[in-house]
């Protein structure tokens, strides 16, 4: 009888194991990452900028070619707290590596959602001389702006010749199909 006890037990505890871990991938798959708490690199905002660019969370627009890219993910503090209405600009070059600087093209800005979260549409930027692909963006927080950065694409051969790329600014890319899908996490102190 105490080895049928033993064995029931067992399997109440296993089963209650596999639930419990399941349950913690679940929760840990939505919620942000924020692996070292390090915020993320400062880098420079280049001569390309333009202020006062339309809020969108799409950049895309007819007329602009190139392959489609959809790149999502958090502001947060060093301490995984997603940070609701922080404001980030995007700016980049199109698929020819041109900078559209007498309009608004490829240019946007957004608010992060009541979690943190934002999503960008918009186009994987050509190269240009000198620089590997990349996208600029400004992060606000109440008007005041608290990190200029740029992302980078993994796998670019211009990543090693490159002077201001950073390895801690590569977007993770999770689908690499039609449509690229990449994540990029932003880690501010507000």
């Amino acid at each position: 009888m105490s080895e049928e006890i033993s064995r029931r037990y067992f399997c109440r505890v296993a089963l209650a194991w596999v639930f419990l871990m399941a349950r913690r991938q679940a929760l840990a798959d939505a919620t942000p990452s924020c692996s070292s708490g390090k915020e993320t690199a400062e880098e420079t905002e280049g001569p390309y900028f333009k202020p006062r660019s339309p809020e969108r969370r799409s950049l895309l627009e007819p007329g602009i070619e190139g392959r489609r890219l959809v790149l999502s993910g958090y502001v947060m503090t060093p301490s995984c707290v997603g940070l609701p209405g922080v404001m980030l600009d995007f700016w980049q070059a199109d698929a020819d590596g041109e900078y559209d600087n007498s309009g608004f093209r490829l240019r946007g800005h957004q608010f992060t959602d009541d979690q943190g979260r934002y999503r960008l549409e918009t186009i994987v930027p050509g190269v240009y001389p000198g620089r590997t692909r990349h996208i600029h963006v400004k992060v606000r927080t109440r008007g005041t702006t608290i990190l200029t950065s740029q992302l980078y694409f993994p796998g670019e051969v211009r990543n090693r010749s490159d002077w201001l790329f950073r390895q801690d600014l590569l977007l993770t890319v999770m689908d690499a199909g039609e449509t690229m899908r990449a994540r990029f996490d932003f880690v501010v102190t507000a």
